[in-house]
């Protein structure tokens, strides 16, 4: 199309406002970086797909990813990244990075195990695990319940959503395609290893079976697990959530592209009433 802006391969605008601004070694979030649950702190997508961009290294597959979130993580003020080699070896490597505030406190922390790429001969043929419902061209988009439109957030704004099997942002298991819908840092393209944590982490969202106006079900945590990166543009998640009545839940998902599956997450989940 004449005029139409370039656009990376998750389908963002590489001329969109992007989600994140670097100022010199720190990141400045914009209002895209924001989460559902308080106007000042942001989705974890946000600072996970940042964390995930950290510790990649040529040669390597990112197998694991383990995020604690140990504190709000803000809106209006500027981050900073720290990541060290726990574990050096030529097969495999531990890695950790942590995300920072601008007086060296940590708010979210990861530990990352990556693997040596090769070649593997006389494998099986892969089984037949494709998207459970199709492709994103035959999903919809649903509208976020707790908010008017027009607000902004990551989990409005930051990534095109739409919803397959004919589920939705309804109570329920959920069956959901993710891309960016714009830059991550100013003009860069995202990684398909940040796409996987953006995504990864609105299993509990997605999948909900409580009311947002009622109850929180924030998650303290989240893990990855990659048997490959996903290729083309879109991840889906095939997410169910259980809650327990002494206020602990868990939200799981398999992890597609269009091909096939690629992974698991898991998040452990606060809830409670608000």
């Amino acid at each position: 199309m004449v005029g139409a802006a370039a656009r990376d391969p998750q389908g963002a605008a590489l001329s969109a406002e992007p989600i994140f601004r670097r100022d010199g070694d720190r990141f400045v979030p914009t209002e895209h970086a924001r989460g559902p649950w308080d106007p000042g702190a942001q989705h974890g997508g946000a600072p996970a797909a940042l964390l995930a961009e950290a510790v990649r290294e040529p040669g390597f597959h990112v197998a694991r990813l383990t995020y604690d979130f140990v504190g709000p993580v803000p809106v209006d003020r500027p981050l900073g990244a720290e990541t060290r080699l726990v574990r050096p070896g030529g097969r495999l490597q531990l890695v950790e990075a942590d995300l920072l505030l601008d007086d060296g406190a940590p708010v979210v922390r990861l530990r990352a195990m990556r693997l040596r790429r090769g070649d593997v001969a006389d494998l099986p043929a892969d089984p037949d695990d494709g998207p459970p419902a199709g492709g994103p061209d035959a999903a919809v988009a649903s509208d976020f319940p707790l908010e008017a439109p027009g607000a902004l957030g990551f989990h409005r704004t930051a990534m095109d959503i739409r919803f397959a099997g004919g589920t939705t942002y309804g109570r329920g298991p959920a069956q959901t395609w993710f891309r960016f819908a714009r830059p991550l840092v100013d003009g860069d393209r995202p990684s398909p290893l940040a796409l996987v944590a953006a995504a990864a982490d609105f299993g509990n969202g997605v999948s909900r079976i409580l009311d947002f106006e009622r109850h929180l079900f924030v998650n303290t945590d989240l893990t990855i697990h990659l048997r490959r990166e996903p290729e083309g543009d879109w991840v889906m998640l095939d997410a169910r959530t259980r809650v327990e009545r002494h206020g602990v839940g868990l939200a799981v998902s398999t992890l597609y592209d269009e091909r096939g599956a690629i992974g698991l997450s898991a998040q452990s989940l606060y809830v409670a009433e608000r």
